[in-house]
């Protein structure tokens, strides 16, 4: 009994004198990268919210404009958080994979209702009941969310868009239909199934601004990389001389895991930092 009492005895001394080695908190404050902003739509006759990544000088150096990534799913619990810090990473003055960048992360009310164009498929109209607005989001992206972007933070032309899964189908069917909307597309694992793969079928609008196109996909099934290797094909056998096509298979990658490498791997190849 008295060897217990001394042992218990010993552990409240031990414990004691650690909580009294410890540090003492001097202050606590919350750590942000970025703001989030909601505006009015009329085109979607709703509000969306916008997540935003500034550059770590954007206030400091006042005259500096930036290129800005729009980010389809950017939602705080969705790609806005880890694709801005491959932004910030890639942006470091001693990586200089991609220039300081703008991040708009487009949150999210109803992806499935604003990634697609009507399907004639009665499994997709069975499974996606909202479906099929994708052009409302597309004029919302042109004729506000841009626009918006534009005047209300310091950029320049350049503009990129991310798209994965439906996010992909989205910036496919942008990339055919209004192709001078951005200037790089990232599309990754693309939902081209949709609709009967229909997508692949459609004409591509001319366009002479210069482009840089980066596909990929991971192990996601025969459907999926086939139609995202057929993109490729498509782009390439119409590729204008100021277009630059990649194309990438993600062999250890799967669809819930390939965007992040895809992103990273997409940044390396599409942008070329100058020396200030």
């Amino acid at each position: 009994m008295k060897q217990i009492i001394t042992i218990t005895s010993a552990l409240i001394i031990s414990l004691t004198s650690i909580s009294q080695e410890l540090p003492k908190l001097i202050v606590e404050t919350d750590f942000s990268i970025g703001k989030t902003m909601t505006i009015k739509s009329r085109i979607l006759g709703e509000n969306r919210d916008l997540n935003i990544y500034l550059p770590l000088n954007y206030i400091e150096d006042s005259l500096k404009n930036y290129p800005v990534i729009y980010l389809l799913d950017g939602s705080k619990d969705e790609d806005f958080i880890h694709i801005s810090g491959i932004v910030q990473f890639g942006s470091f003055s001693w990586i200089k994979m991609i220039p300081e960048s703008i991040v708009v992360g487009v949150a999210n009310v109803d992806r499935k209702r604003d990634f697609t164009y009507p399907s004639s498929n009665e499994k997709d109209q069975k499974d996606f009941p909202t479906a099929g607005k994708s052009e409302n989001f597309i004029e919302f992206i042109q004729k506000e969310l841009q626009p918006f972007i534009d005047s209300t933070f310091r950029t320049t032309a350049v503009k990129t868009i991310i798209g994965q899964s439906l996010g992909g189908l989205l910036a496919t069917e942008i990339l055919f239909k209004r192709p001078d909307l951005f200037d790089n597309y990232i599309i990754v694992s693309p939902s081209l199934w949709w609709d009967n793969e229909k997508m692949l079928k459609e004409e591509l609008s001319n366009y002479t601004s210069k482009k840089s196109i980066y596909i990929a996909v991971g192990e996601e099934g025969e459907v999926m990389e086939r139609t995202a290797k057929e993109l490729f094909e498509k782009l390439d056998q119409n590729k204008a001389e100021n277009t630059k096509l990649f194309f990438e298979f993600l062999e250890d990658k799967t669809h819930g895991d390939a965007l992040h490498q895809a992103v990273y791997n997409a940044f390396g190849k599409i942008f070329v930092v100058k020396e200030e």
